[in-house]
């Protein structure tokens, strides 16, 4: 899906303006503001303790920052009228790093869960759409009645995407997706995501860490650094930019090999990185 040069309002998924996230006397955020428009998956990376995670579980309305605004589908969810939030969240999906399945429910209970939750459809639709979440996540109905400590990391990592995707989110949310896959369960997985994405329309909020991954998939890039957002723009903007955190990231020797991936399938994304408006550079 391709964005305009300049988005008008209804592009715009997710709107940031001047956050600040502060624990005690420690600040994780200052001033930092960012968009995310409709249809893209963005990608957030940083260092350790940047607040990559907090962001996103402010965006989620799960934790609330010191100062500033977070706009989600035009609504201000830290704001002081607060009982549209559960609304707000059944049009979100959320990805956790390990699963976070429940551990006393079998395979298609986990997937159900969000359906009940919402306390509208019969249970036989219910199990309908659980199995049908399923079957899209590549989970076969033969492990609809295993528990998740008879799972592999792989399995748990695409039934707990299908339990995201449970309510037909527009906004998904991912927390270090391959993080413990193998190489090729990894792959696998990444691609998975683009066929969800594709298929669903789905506007993707992605952390990660993992730099093939962050290549094959992302959008746009946002690189938090020095307590704000000192970058946002496709990969190969991105890593051009003169700052020394997004030097030793992107150039060393894991960051070269996997821009050799990006590279190589510049001709499959150009599209996707010619309509983004470019580089921006954190002030």
């Amino acid at each position: 899906m391709t964005s305009p040069t300049s988005p008008h309002t209804n592009d715009i998924i997710i709107d940031i303006a001047h956050l600040r996230t502060q624990f005690g006397r420690t600040v994780i955020h200052q001033d930092l503001n960012l968009q995310i428009q409709r249809g893209e998956i963005f990608s957030i990376v940083g260092g350790s303790g940047s607040g990559k995670t907090v962001l996103m579980r402010q965006m989620l309305g799960l934790e609330t920052p010191k100062r500033g605004a977070i706009k989600v589908f035009g609504e201000d969810i830290h704001g002081p009228e607060k009982q549209h939030l559960p609304h707000l969240r059944r049009r979100s999906g959320m990805l956790f790093q390990h699963g976070a399945l429940y551990s006393a429910l079998n395979v298609i209970e986990n997937v159900a869960q969000p359906l009940r939750e919402l306390g509208v459809l019969p249970e036989s639709l219910i199990m309908d759409v659980a199995y049908l979440k399923l079957h899209m996540s590549g989970i076969g109905f033969e492990h609809a009645k295993k528990m998740p400590s008879d799972l592999s990391g792989g399995m748990i990592k695409r039934i707990a995407l299908a339990r995201a995707i449970a309510l037909d989110p527009e906004l998904l949310f991912l927390d270090e997706p391959t993080a413990g896959l193998d190489p090729d369960s990894s792959d696998s997985f990444v691609s998975l995501i683009q066929s969800l994405h594709q298929s669903l329309r789905l506007t993707v909020v992605m952390v990660t860490h993992d730099l093939d991954t962050l290549f094959a998939l992302s959008s746009r890039i946002g690189v938090i650094a020095d307590k704000r957002m000192i970058a946002v723009g496709n990969a190969q903007e991105v890593v051009q930019v003169p700052h020394p955190f997004i030097q030793t990231y992107f150039r060393g020797g894991r960051g070269l090999r996997a821009m050799e991936v990006l590279q190589s399938n510049m001709h499959n994304t150009s599209n996707t990185a010619d309509s983004n408006t470019g580089v921006h550079y954190g002030k």
